[in-house]
C-alpha cells in the first residue's frame, strides 16, 4: 500500500488485490460493506451465524468480478475465528483490512439483565472484535487497516442499552490502544459509529424512535441514514485516501451526536 503519494487522487481509493475480511456480513452494514469492499476491487471473506443468507451476498460479491469466501459462524467463538481466518490467509494469502461489524443487543433496563444476559452482550459487543484483532493481526500485511462499527451509543447515556453501550465505548478504546501498539507496521485502526440507520432486525426499535420523534426530525439533515452511507465511510477509511488516520472515530449519524439534545422542528425551528 502506497502511503507516500501526498496526491488525492480517485486510484487511491481503490482497493485492487486487496483481501477483506467482514464480520456479521450476511444482510445491513455488513453486507453493505462487504459490496462496497468489492466494488472498489477487494477479495472479500465474509461470516455470520445467519449462514443461510451468505451465498446471495456471495453472488453479489462475485458478481461485482471479485472473490467472496463464506462461513456460517458465531464471532463469540474464539477457535472458530481462528480456524476461519487461518481459512482465509490459505486461500487469498496476506489479509489487508478486517471490517468487526458483528454484534447486537437488546432493550431492557439494566436492574433486569442477567449475568448470563450481561456476559452475551459482552461477548457479542466486545470479544467479537478482540478475537479477530487477536487472531487477525498476525495474519495482516503491513500497512493494512482495521475498521470497528461502534455505535453513538457510545458517546452518551443510554437507558434499557447499559452494557451495550459500555461496550460499544470499551471498543472505541480498544481502537485507541491498538492504533498506537500497531502503528509500528503501518496497519492503522479506526472506528465508524453509526446511528439513525435502519437495519434488519431493529424494526421494533425504530418504531419506537419514530414515535418518539412525532413531529421531529431525527437528525441535523433531516432524514433516516442507510447502511450504504456508513459502507462508504468504511471503504474510505480502508484505502489509502485514510492514509493518516488513525485511532479515531467517524460518527455516520446525520448529525446526532453534534446536536446533542436538540432536534430539528417540522417547521425547521429549533428545541430541546
Amino acid at each position: 500500500m502506497d502511503a507516500t503519494s501526498d496526491t488525492a487522487g480517485p486510484d487511491r481509493a481503490l482497493l485492487t488485490g486487496r483481501t477483506a475480511v467482514v464480520t456479521g456480513a450476511a444482510q445491513g452494514i455488513g453486507e453493505a460493506t462487504a459490496l462496497a469492499l468489492a466494488a472498489f476491487g477487494a477479495d472479500v471473506a465474509i461470516c455470520d451465524n445467519q449462514g443461510d443468507k451468505l451465498p446471495a451476498v456471495k453472488a453479489a460479491v462475485e458478481a461485482l468480478g471479485r472473490r467472496c469466501h463464506i462461513t456460517d459462524l458465531d464471532v463469540r467463538d474464539e477457535p472458530g475465528v481462528a480456524q476461519w481466518l487461518s481459512a482465509v490467509h490459505g486461500e487469498f494469502g496476506a489479509i489487508d483490512i478486517i471490517v468487526n461489524n458483528a454484534g447486537g443487543g437488546f432493550h431492557a433496563l439494566y436492574e433486569n439483565v442477567s449475568p448470563k444476559g450481561e456476559g452475551v452482550l459482552i461477548a457479542e459487543n466486545f470479544g467479537t472484535v478482540s478475537n479477530c484483532v487477536r487472531h487477525g493481526v498476525p495474519l495482516m500485511s503491513d500497512g493494512g487497516a482495521i475498521i470497528n462499527v461502534t455505535s453513538v451509543e457510545a458517546y452518551h447515556a443510554a437507558p434499557g442499552f447499559a452494557i451495550y453501550s459500555a461496550m460499544k465505548a470499551a471498543v472505541e478504546q480498544f481502537t485507541k490502544t491498538m492504533s498506537m501498539e500497531l502503528g509500528h507496521r503501518g496497519i492503522r485502526v479506526n472506528c465508524v459509529a453509526p446511528d439513525m440507520m435502519p437495519t434488519p432486525g431493529d424494526e421494533e426499535l425504530q418504531a419506537d424512535s419514530s414515535a418518539l420523534m412525532e413531529g421531529l426530525h431525527p437528525t441535523s439533515l433531516r432524514r433516516m441514514g442507510n447502511a450504504d452511507e456508513c459502507a462508504a465511510v468504511i471503504v474510505f477509511l480502508a484505502s489509502d485516501m485514510a492514509s493518516f488516520v488513525t485511532g479515531t472515530s467517524i460518527p455516520v449519524d446525520g448529525g446526532t451526536i453534534a446536536a446533542a439534545s436538540w432536534k430539528v422542528r417540522n417547521d425547521g425551528t429549533f428545541g430541546l
